[in-house]
């Protein structure tokens, strides 16, 4: 599979590296406005393949990206400490107007992921720029989050993090959902599991649990500036359920005719990812409280989606 990355950045680069440990993409294509940094990218990853696996890691131009099935857009500028994601938006928002464009022209047919932030309205733009199919254009949106959510329940109860599913909805930023009502640990509700295992999922471990999800990024961002790891994984993740066609439920970011009566939003709710990107996207059963908050998310990614004029 030939994978694109435009942005060498701490993400783009990342996830390039990822894409190699885990054997997802044979070919890959670093393009960045500084080329040098995209060289020495490619390159320092190309030399990690002797212990991974069999990849082609290297820079290129725009050009360079025909034939790719998969252009993860990872450009823009980085969100710096006190920044919102939201804060990015004026920054990001002319930096693809030139992209999309130059991606398409050589990608006509690839899937394209969006991993820059505030990914949700970067999405938008994208998806309205690209004109392309439903589901072939979305964000990394709350993956990570999701991720995080499912860690931490993981560590709360005592089991493996493998065992537990539970999804962060709505934006990917300070009004994003934890979907509580629908998290399970081996197809139990989180709070039967916890009774059961004598470790209560009381409001205070619950508002504990919520604010370490929310608050992960501004503290990995104080700390070290911008956070690529755990996003850098998750794209891999991302790109290998389109490679192998793999019909993964995830908790992606994609155009949305309708929810909580806010019409073509841009935000994360639980999607079947395949070949091809985005399959179907289902509709939780939330509680009122749910609700009421991913209506509000809802609202405020719409007010900003709306603010860019294209």
């Amino acid at each position: 599979m030939k994978v694109g990355i435009v942005g060498a950045g701490a993400v783009g680069s990342t996830a390039a590296y990822a894409l190699v440990l885990q054997g997802t993409a044979s070919d890959i294509v670093l393009v960045d406005l500084n080329a040098k940094l995209a060289e020495a990218q490619a390159q320092d990853i190309q030399h990690a393949t002797p212990f991974a696996w069999a990849s082609r890691v290297r820079a290129g131009g725009y050009a360079d990206l025909a034939g790719s099935q998969v252009v993860v857009l990872a450009a823009g500028a980085a969100q710096r400490p006190g920044d919102t994601r939201l804060d990015l938006l004026d920054r990001n928002a002319a930096v693809f107007r030139q992209i999309v464009p130059a991606v398409l022209d050589n990608a006509p047919d690839a899937v394209l992921l969006v991993a820059s932030n505030p990914v949700d309205v970067v999405t938008d733009i994208v998806a309205r720029l690209s004109r392309l199919p439903p589901g072939r254009v979305f964000g990394s949106g709350t993956i990570l989050d999701s991720a995080r959510f499912r860690a931490l329940l993981a560590e709360h109860l005592g089991i493996a993090p493998t065992s537990v599913h539970a999804y962060v909805l709505g934006e990917h930023g300070d009004s994003e959902v934890l979907w509580w009502s629908g998290a399970t640990a081996g197809g139990i509700p989180v709070a039967e599991v916890a009774d059961q295992l004598g470790r209560p999922l009381d409001e205070a471990a619950r508002s504990t649990i919520d604010e370490s999800v929310r608050r992960a990024a501004y503290r990995i961002i104080d700390g070290k500036g911008a956070t690529w790891f755990g996003i850098g994984a998750g794209l891999s993740r991302i790109v290998r359920a389109i490679n192998k066609d793999e019909r993964l439920l995830l908790s992606v970011s994609a155009q949305t005719p309708d929810i909580e009566g806010i019409h073509d939003v841009t935000l994360s709710l639980p999607r079947i990812v395949g070949a091809g990107g985005v399959l179907e996207t289902l509709k939780p059963d939330f509680s009122d409280e749910e609700h009421a908050a991913l209506r509000r998310s809802a609202l405020l990614l719409r007010e900003a989606a709306d603010s860019i004029k294209l």
